[in-house]
């Protein structure tokens, strides 16, 4: 009923209103299921089960108990910048309610590094695994140094951390997806954070977040460079600047990154292609058009350690989390698997 009343308010007013509540503990408490099966351990961490909010919907961190309460097995908040910024003008954030997806601009909208540190350092401990999404300010002038500024804050503070390269929001910074500009940013992060452990200053795994959008030789290079810096995990995929022609909705062409139904596909071959590239050795996240159980069990199949929803929120309601969850466990069976984690990768060519 409530997540109802909220898709008749303007978006981004929705979107404020319904994290004022959950910051407030006003939310729904949603039990997650406990089924042993459903546990996914990695990096050290444990994860009641695969399935996690994606970053952008807190992105100071605000709201991180609420989250939880919600049923997730993962929060993943952000993305933070070094500095406050205050993104891209409104209008900025489009339902597009007959194509069940979400057109943003937002532009790393944050109140910045030391607005979420200080909520993060200053929360209770908490059901499951946090993780912080970086971002660089738009108008900085050493990108890298940005991500530096994030690992130093969240070490110490997240159980992982991930590089946000893909924003398609804000001016060339998909152009750090490069192969020269990649590798030089991916060792300066994972020098840093190796440099903080070895100080006893945090030890957060270090993820990277891709477009859906990379040609299949700029995919290849990604996974190369990937293998060869022995990053921890990669988050595939973030929005698509691609699928337009397909829509229904009048505000198809509203500039912005693509979420929601749209992007399962594409975002699902990305992730297919990249199990393939990175031989399974480096652990995936899957993200991208996720509302039900069975599209969570196909990333899973194809390669995803854990699942990451947002956008079918806003259409599903704020119990889809478990909604998913809760159906994995007769997929798993049906499919002859005694647990999430013995299925990941498992799809047939």
């Amino acid at each position: 009923m409530f997540a109802s009343a909220l898709r008749l308010l303007p978006p981004e007013t929705a979107h404020r209103l319904a994290l004022w509540g959950l910051a407030r503990g006003l939310g729904p408490r949603i039990s997650p299921p406990e089924d042993p099966g459903l546990r996914v351990e990695l990096w050290g961490r444990s994860f009641s089960h695969p399935i996690g909010l994606a970053a952008g919907f807190d992105k100071n961190a605000v709201a991180v108990p609420g989250l939880f309460a919600l049923g997730f097995g993962f929060v993943e908040v952000g993305a933070v910048t070094p500095r406050p910024q205050p993104g891209n003008p409104q209008p900025r954030l489009f339902r597009l309610t007959p194509d069940r997806a979400i057109v943003n601009r937002m532009g790393f909208n944050n109140a910045g590094l030391e607005a979420a540190r200080a909520e993060l350092s200053g929360l209770p401990e908490h059901p499951g695994p946090v993780g912080v999404n970086l971002g660089a300010n738009k108008d900085s002038e050493d990108r890298a140094a940005d991500y530096e500024a994030g690992i130093r804050a969240f070490a110490p503070l997240a159980d992982f951390l991930t590089i946000n390269v893909s924003s398609p929001n804000t001016e060339r910074l998909r152009d750090l997806q490069g192969a020269a500009a990649l590798d030089a940013l991916l060792g300066r992060c994972l020098d840093l954070r190796d440099s903080l452990k070895a100080e006893g200053k945090g030890a957060a795994p270090i993820l990277l977040k891709i477009a859906p959008d990379l040609g299949a030789s700029e995919l290849a290079d990604v996974a190369e460079i990937c293998l060869a810096r022995r990053i921890d995990g990669i988050v595939a995929t973030n929005t698509t600047l691609s699928l337009r022609d397909r829509l229904k909705d009048s505000q198809r062409d509203e500039k912005g990154g693509l979420s929601g139904a749209p992007l399962f596909e594409l975002s699902t071959q990305v992730l297919r292609d990249l199990r393939r590239l990175t031989r399974g050795e480096i652990p995936l996240i899957g993200v991208g058009g996720v509302s039900t159980p069975e599209q969570a069990w196909t990333k899973i199949r194809a390669g995803a350690s854990l699942v990451q929803i947002y956008s079918a929120m806003i259409y599903e309601g704020p119990g889809l989390a478990v909604r998913i969850a809760r159906g994995l466990p007769a997929l798993m069976k049906r499919d002859g698997f005694r647990s999430v984690s013995e299925a990941v990768g498992t799809e047939k060519p």
